[in-house]
């Protein structure tokens, strides 16, 4: 594979650039977390933002890279499973809009930085299948850029969580959740419908 500078550059769109990176965005949703780090915090969990942010990183860019490979060992194609992601990000629409919990979050809670900041929180099913989902429709190039971007802003929401509940008020924290949770919806009958009908055509 051709990872020259000017293949990279011929690679990139600005445009999908920023459609991954309000995707990614909206599904990380580090901003509707904020709540839930600061009560940790508050419960004397601290948590370590670089390390939260390294780990996120490593993890979804190495589902992004290996998801494929695990695909093909269950013979599943991307389109399959972009499919089955926009049922997914639909269902997380939902939780958003609605104000409702279909995902449990559970699991052991001794380490608040891995658990359940890094996962679930942030890289998280619904990320892991909005990288991948992401992945059939965009080039490799604009996908990461878009995800690099969403990790510098994770990174400076875990540092600024106490400030941020300081001095943004819940209700524009409440509107953002409810802005970003019809775009997932848009997003996910997009997702749905384009590869439905490729799987349909193949």
């Amino acid at each position: 594979m051709d990872f020259s500078i000017d293949y990279i550059i011929s690679r990139l769109s600005w445009e999908q650039i920023a459609s991954a990176f309000l995707v990614l965005f909206a599904i990380i949703d580090v901003l509707g977390s904020t709540p839930i780090f600061i009560s940790l915090k508050e419960r004397g969990r601290p948590i370590n933002a670089l390390k939260a942010t390294l780990l996120s990183t490593v993890l979804l860019v190495a589902f992004y890279y290996a998801g494929d490979a695990a695909l093909k060992f269950f013979n599943v194609d991307i389109q399959s499973f972009a499919v089955a992601g926009a049922v997914l990000i639909f269902i997380v629409a939902l939780e958003m809009l609605l104000d409702i919990e279909i995902f449990k979050y559970s699991g052991p809670s001794k380490e608040a930085t891995l658990i359940p900041v890094v996962f679930p929180l942030i890289a998280g099913a619904g990320a892991f299948t909005t990288l991948l989902s992401l992945k059939a429709e965009y080039a490799s190039t604009n996908i990461m850029i878009g995800l690099a971007l969403n990790m510098i802003f994770v990174y400076i929401v875990i540092r600024a969580a106490d400030k941020i509940n300081r001095y943004v008020s819940q209700n524009i924290i409440y509107v953002l959740r409810k802005f970003f949770g019809v775009i997932l919806l848009a997003i996910a009958v997009r997702l749905f419908t384009t590869n439905l009908l490729t799987l349909i055509n193949s």
